[in-house]
């Protein structure tokens, strides 16, 4: 009888409320906005890294400054601003209802951080795909542009929209982009609750409210180095694909092999790592920026 108590109890203590749901929603907003503000700059030298010929960060950082303007570093950002916003909502989102579900269906306080946490932080991933694949891509063929004309991405759009469609066109990718997802959202969450879960126990906090905002950051940054470590290639091949050309002019025509094959051949294995070290950089501010405002803004919100 006391375990059939306990049970309930701690199945009324898992929050399912509507009102938990949209809290969640909120801080992942705040969490993508503060990411691609931080991140925009260096995401775009990744970016030109990654599908052109350039080797070094500095070059290009010369390049777009000499030749498109400080504001080029933003390129592409009211497009992400916006669809990372709703992303990090969706991961964020994904990730507390997966574990909600998991907690409720083990009838458990907490989750094994392994697997239990990967497999929640997946089903963000999941769940982000479909905004994060046709968002990406329009990023990315902004970024990988160096045309200064205005209207240059929304022609793009408009000329993929017409000759390819919607799924060879705007979602040109998706594949590719789930397995990254997957990955990358699974180490990522698992990585951060591991972290932590270390602070808690090291400074003997009793609750997760006590941990510091300096805390917060630094479990964010190393969660957001994991995060690219464990799933680069793969980012490196979406990269190649979205950015390819359409109709009789594309290199892959959305083969993932193709892609792999291509950039092999081309750049050996260094080409999978080709843009890692301003993504890392890159990453340490987000994912600190983004873990640390999330946390903030479920504190404030309750």
């Amino acid at each position: 009888m006391s375990d059939t108590i306990e049970i309930e109890n701690h199945q009324k203590a898992v929050d399912n409320s509507l009102l938990r749901k949209a809290k969640d929603i909120a801080a992942g907003f705040i969490g993508g906005a503060t990411q691609v503000l931080i991140g925009q700059p260096a995401d775009l030298v990744k970016i030109r890294l990654q599908t052109s010929n350039e080797t070094s960060s500095v070059s290009i950082i010369k390049h777009v400054i000499k030749n498109e303007g400080l504001l080029a570093f933003y390129k592409g950002t009211l497009p992400p601003l916006f669809g990372v916003g709703v992303c990090v909502s969706l991961q964020f989102y994904g990730f507390h209802e997966a574990r909600r579900q998991l907690l409720t269906y083990n009838n458990t306080k907490d989750l094994n951080l392994w697997p239990q946490t990967y497999i929640a932080g997946a089903v963000a991933g999941i769940v982000n795909t479909p905004v994060a694949g046709p968002i990406e891509q329009l990023r990315i063929l902004s970024q990988s542009n160096t045309s200064t004309q205005k209207n240059a991405l929304l022609d793009t759009v408009k000329t993929i929209y017409q000759k390819e469609g919607v799924k060879n066109g705007i979602f040109r990718g998706f594949s590719i982009t789930l397995l990254r997802e997957i990955q990358a959202y699974g180490v990522w969450f698992l990585t951060y609750e591991t972290l932590i879960q270390q602070v808690i126990d090291l400074q003997h906090y009793k609750s997760r409210d006590q941990i510091s905002t300096p805390e917060l950051l630094i479990s964010g940054a190393l969660a957001g180095n994991a995060l690219w470590l464990s799933s680069y290639p793969i980012d490196v091949i979406k990269s190649n694909i979205q950015s390819d050309k359409f109709g009789s002019e594309s290199k892959f025509n959305g083969q993932i092999l193709k892609a792999t094959k291509y950039i092999y051949r081309n750049h050996g294995w260094k080409g999978f790592w080709r843009g890692i070290v301003p993504c890392l950089l890159r990453a340490v501010p987000c994912s600190a920026g983004t873990f640390a405002s999330v946390e903030l803004a479920l504190r404030l919100m309750g």
